[in-house]
């Protein structure tokens, strides 16, 4: 039997502002990408989110990204190898406070944003997430693109001794190259139910297709539905039944086995 993960970016509120449907796409979801307060997210949301995760069940990771509230953490940002390392221990070190108040553990790490776009290119970026898990857990997942465009990470990764776990996005489209088109070009999200529960299946069988029409290769162990999509709930649930009508059990990535 097939095995996958289903994950969701969540705890992505902010004082006032609520971003996302968490309490409802907390069940149906296996692991949660909880923001840690710098791209989104506040010490209430993340406090929040870490207990509603273990509610359900849920395995948790930190969702950290660059310093950039304003921009949702989607801007490009000039910070040096150094700098990154020391804001993802800053950010992964306080949802693992929340998680130890709560009495569960972090499960995985998944850059956020565009320091994840730009750990897709850049060896240097990817090395400085990777040694920030590695010096503050090694235990940790490290959440990294599925496909040739991933990697990067993948090697930076496993060189420094982690468990890299492959990543796909069912309600975002796939330039032929393997990365995702840009939130700035029509049709760059999905939110079609059927269509975005049909490319799950298609990732969980190892292939999507790119928005020319050619069918890319990907070796896929989660699978990333954004929160803050329109019908996120709707989604998730279809997903849900569609894996499991195809005989693919979805569980958290750290009992995959």
């Amino acid at each position: 039997m097939t095995v996958i993960d289903l994950n969701c970016d969540m705890g992505e509120s902010f004082g006032a502002y609520r971003i996302g449907m968490d309490d409802q796409v907390m069940q149906h979801i296996t692991s949660a990408n909880i923001a840690c307060g710098w791209h989104a997210g506040d010490p209430l949301v993340m406090n929040k989110s870490v207990k509603l995760a273990v509610e359900h069940g849920v395995g948790i990771g930190a969702h950290p990204g660059f310093p950039d509230l304003l921009g949702f953490g989607r801007r490009n940002m000039a910070c040096t190898e150094q700098e990154i390392r020391n804001y993802l221990i800053y950010q992964i070190g306080a949802l693992e406070a929340f998680c130890r108040v709560h009495k569960t553990k972090l499960a995985h790490v998944k850059p956020h944003g565009a320091l994840y776009l730009e750990a897709v290119e850049d060896q240097t970026i990817a090395r400085a997430i990777a040694t920030a898990i590695m010096d503050l857990d090694p235990n940790l997942y490290f959440v990294a693109l599925a496909g040739k465009k991933g990697e990067t990470m993948r090697r930076m990764g496993e060189e420094l001794g982690l468990k890299v776990v492959y990543e796909a996005f069912p309600d975002r489209a796939y330039t032929p190259e393997g990365t995702l088109v840009s939130r700035k070009q029509p049709g760059a999200v999905i939110s079609n139910p059927d269509e975005v529960a049909q490319r799950a299946l298609d990732m969980a069988n190892g292939f999507v297709i790119a928005m020319d029409g050619s069918t890319l290769k990907l070796d896929v162990q989660t699978l990333c539905v954004h929160g803050d999509t329109l019908g996120a709930v709707n989604l998730v649930k279809t997903i849900r039944d569609v894996l499991g009508t195809n005989n693919i059990k979805v569980c958290p990535m750290g009992e995959q086995g």
